[in-house]
């Protein structure tokens, strides 16, 4: 009996590892799956949320901090992206802040995180972690290098960030998929 138990309690510690979201916000705070028992914790101050609505989402908001900008979109199981979704948030972004260029300059990917840095306008950087789980997209937007950089570590120690870190100040950087899913169809039922 004892044996049974034991792989019983085997079994579900590896599914609930196995589980466990990649990005949640708890507390003020963002917290990052790195492996399977490690986390990375970014704090957050003044935080602004808006909840987002649309038939096909369980669960959607935009989040402006100081320095962070992050949209959060679960789509219901049956929805499917009329494209990658990367490729869309990159569209509106560059639509939003009215650019004309914005040339990718790096490109990291490790499992479930894409991290990207965008030269836009030939002026300004943008840095842009892209983090997806099932039937989840986490955009996200670091002004400062701060959170790219240091998350970035957590999955590669040698990583350094080569790039001029010039905070970039943006009024009202209001952009949202889910927002804009009605005039653009995102994605819908497959």
């Amino acid at each position: 009996m004892g044996i049974i138990v034991e792989t019983f309690n085997s079994f579900f510690k590896t599914i609930s590892k196995l589980s466990r979201p990649y990005y949640t916000l708890e507390e003020n705070q963002l917290k990052f799956r790195i492996d399977h028992d490690s986390y990375y914790i970014f704090p957050l101050n003044n935080i602004e949320i808006k909840t987002r609505y649309d038939s096909y989402i369980l669960e959607a908001y935009t989040l402006k901090a100081d320095d962070i900008y992050i949209e959060y979109i679960n789509t219901q199981n049956d929805v499917s992206w009329n494209a990658h979704a990367l490729s869309y948030f990159k569209d509106l972004l560059k639509d939003t802040l009215n650019a004309s260029s914005m040339d990718l300059l790096e490109r990291r990917e490790f499992g479930h995180y894409e991290f990207l840095v965008y030269k836009v306008n030939y002026s300004y950087l943008i840095n842009i972690i892209y983090v997806y789980e099932i039937n989840k997209e986490i955009f996200i937007i670091d002004t400062k290098s701060k959170l790219y950089e240091d998350l970035l570590i957590s999955f590669d120690k040698t990583y350094q960030y080569k790039f001029e870190k010039k905070e970039v100040e943006f009024l009202d950087l209001n952009l949202s998929l889910v927002k804009n899913n009605a005039i653009k169809s995102y994605f819908n039922l497959h």
